[in-house]
């Protein structure tokens, strides 16, 4: 579906954005330049519960096996990539760790009723948070709370993944399950794509707005371990109004590509063909930000230009590869390899 691709393609460019930088900057253009902090790796991995969701609908209409093998070897190569580019010196925050955990935990799920997934998508969204900042004094000092890599213990590995790292999968799991029960949702219906866009909006503006009236009301949290944060909508505070705000706008971006019925012109095909390819240019963006770009850009002019040259690069590159191929290189590699029965 060209729409999922062309909002995937936007949620890499956010990304990428925001993580080349400049940051720190309080500017009125700035702050425009980084609308994506928070937003842009919530649609991304609200994408990735729909896509998990439209490549398991034939075992699920058919009530025949889940494909296990391909669900696990994601999983695994998502992992196991993930810490090992994080040792790369781009000063990003890899997600691509999180997502493949957050494809074995959505296993169990992928059979469940639609009011289920509503349900854990509301228990991780509201009770995450709240877990996550009851866990806080017991752990604070005593462990790194920075992003994850091949190079720490299994224990601090763990630890990071589920609650101190910068994707902590308790509060994580709801974009991602809220993705899987869309992908059920009639996507290409007008009256569907109409209201992702209306409650897109409206969690996005409204949580925002709870969250100005709170911190009013209450004042800003002096600390991240103290349940005066619950109110904050900051992004990456992961609680609950920020996450139901960024959610809130990943699925109105969702509802507009959804909407455009004119992703089929050629004018759109760098967009589409950077979604198709959304893996390869997510790893790429890393190798060029620790190879090129870092250790700038120091200011937002440097900024712009890096990002769009990055863009322009991989779009290109996009293009390139799929006048060729059906698949990015690293899309190929996720597909789990079939192994042959010798004949005898």
């Amino acid at each position: 579906m060209m729409a999922l691709d062309a909002a995937r393609g936007l949620a890499v460019i956010g990304m990428i954005a925001v993580n080349t930088g400049p940051r720190g900057d309080n500017g009125l253009l700035e702050m425009l330049y980084r609308v994506p902090y928070g937003r842009a790796s919530l649609l991304f991995v609200l994408l990735g519960g729909i896509g998990i969701s439209l490549m398991t609908r034939r075992a699920r209409e058919r009530q025949t096996p889940l494909p296990w093998g391909s669900l696990l070897w994601r999983c695994l190569l998502l992992l196991l990539g993930g810490l090992a580019l994080q040792e790369l010196d781009h000063d990003v925050a890899v997600i691509l760790q999180i997502y493949g955990l957050l494809i074995l935990l959505a296993i169990p799920l992928l059979k469940s009723s639609k009011r289920t997934l509503l349900l854990v998508m509301g228990l991780s969204a509201l009770l995450g948070p709240v877990l996550w900042i009851a866990t806080q004094p017991q752990i604070d000092g005593r462990v790194y709370r920075g992003p994850v890599s091949a190079s720490e213990p299994p224990g601090e590995m763990l630890v990071g993944i589920v609650l101190t790292g910068p994707y902590p999968l308790l509060v994580w799991i709801a974009p991602f399950v809220l993705g899987v029960w869309l992908g059920r949702q009639q996507l290409t219906e007008p009256r569907v794509s109409t209201r992702l866009m209306i409650w897109g909006v409206s969690s996005a503006v409204g949580a925002r707005l709870v969250s100005v009236l709170l911190v009013g009301v209450f004042g800003e949290p002096t600390s991240h371990i103290v349940w005066q944060r619950l109110f904050s909508a900051v992004a990456h505070s992961q609680m609950p109004l920020w996450l139901i705000s960024g959610t809130g706008s990943a699925v109105f971006v969702l509802g507009v590509c959804l909407k455009i019925q004119t992703w089929s012109r050629s004018v759109w095909s760098p967009l589409i063909f950077l979604g198709q390819l959304a893996l390869t240019a997510y790893v790429g963006h890393l190798v060029i930000l620790a190879f090129v770009v870092r250790p700038g850009p120091e200011t937002l002019g440097q900024g712009m230009i890096a990002t769009t040259g990055t863009v322009a690069v991989l779009m290109v590159f996009a293009w390139l590869w799929r006048k060729r191929f059906t698949r990015g290189p690293l899309e190929m590699v996720l597909r789990a390899p079939k192994l042959q029965r010798r004949s005898r």
